[in-house]
């Protein structure tokens, strides 16, 4: 049996010696060897270019992690105002801003007759043209800040929109919402009602817009955006506001001759209206009384402004 396996063995052994004899050989075990050395090394170079591709990878998500923050809103649509009601073709304007630019037979049609004094009216009283009453709706979108009643204006509801915008809502009958409650703009939020403040206007709802708690005219922002409601805007708008004391200090003052002049035109009248008196007239007295007080003037008389 051995002498078998050697003769077996042996025939490979010399193929193998003849093989190796061949001048090709060990070039091609060498290139061979080369070649598996230098693949060895490009994938131990792919393997450490693959670590920093990693970290920054891994760099890239941290900085995108921000998306996750609050981001200020670039392109929001901005509301305009509207008015405060669901039908505005079904109401009209009772009694108007008082415009201290306007004419004085347009600031005595927005003058409101409470508690014997004339009050300049700081928003606008809307009421239904049937008479009846109706929705009052937010003319924005916002935070409802106060949703009270008042025993003089009624259930009183303002609402906050930043940037030092307010809009008010007065003469209520009653109320939808609740201080905290985020509105949205055209949401209902309670009915018109009556006040002791303008019992004239009767089923009403008194609308004011405030630009860092001064009031603005409603119509002149009506369909405009908030944005148009700038600072100095509302500064030029209610400046005459701030000198309303001296203003009429100056109308009085300059009233007085005025005033002498016709009490004396008066005394040199009296014969006249004491024969008006047998005819039915008034008597001087009434007459310096009515002449007296025509001789006042609105803006002299106007009072307080709404609170």
């Amino acid at each position: 049996m051995k002498e078998e396996e050697k003769k077996q063995i042996s025939p490979k052994k010399r193929s193998l010696h003849r093989l190796f004899r061949k001048r090709w050989v060990f070039p091609a075990i060498y290139l061979t060897c080369a070649a598996l050395v230098l693949a060895g090394a490009l994938w131990f170079q792919n393997k450490q270019d693959e670590k920093p591709r990693k970290d920054e990878y891994e760099y890239s998500q941290t900085g995108t992690s921000r998306q996750n923050e609050p981001a200020v809103p670039v392109n929001e649509a901005v509301e305009n105002f509207a008015m405060p009601v669901l039908d505005p073709n079904s109401v009209e304007i009772q009694t108007p801003f008082y415009d201290y630019n306007a004419s004085k037979e347009e600031q005595e049609a927005a003058l409101v007759f409470y508690d014997h004094t004339y009050h300049p009216n700081r928003g606008i009283d809307i009421v239904r043209k049937d008479g009846k009453t109706f929705d009052v709706t937010a003319s924005l979108s916002g935070t409802v800040t106060k949703a009270e009643k008042d025993p003089i204006l009624g259930y009183v509801v303002e609402i906050d929109h930043e940037d030092g915008v307010v809009t008010v809502y007065q003469s209520l009958a009653d109320v939808k919402v609740k201080a905290g409650d985020e509105v949205k703009q055209g949401e209902v939020i309670g009915k018109a009602g009556q006040s002791q403040f303008n019992q004239e206007a009767g089923i009403h709802a008194h609308f004011e817009i405030r630009k860092d708690d001064k009031p603005v005219n409603p119509i002149d922002y009506m369909d405009k955006p908030v944005t148009a409601l700038t600072k100095q805007k509302a500064g030029t708008e209610t400046a005459p506001e701030q000198n309303d004391a001296a203003s009429t200090d100056e109308q009085t003052k300059e009233n007085e001759p005025s005033s002498a002049d016709e009490q004396s035109q008066l005394n040199e009248e009296a014969p006249s209206t004491e024969q008006s008196t047998d005819e039915g007239a008034t008597t001087p007295s009434e007459e310096k009384q009515d002449d007296a007080s025509s001789s006042k003037t609105p803006d002299a008389s106007i009072g307080m402004a709404r609170a």
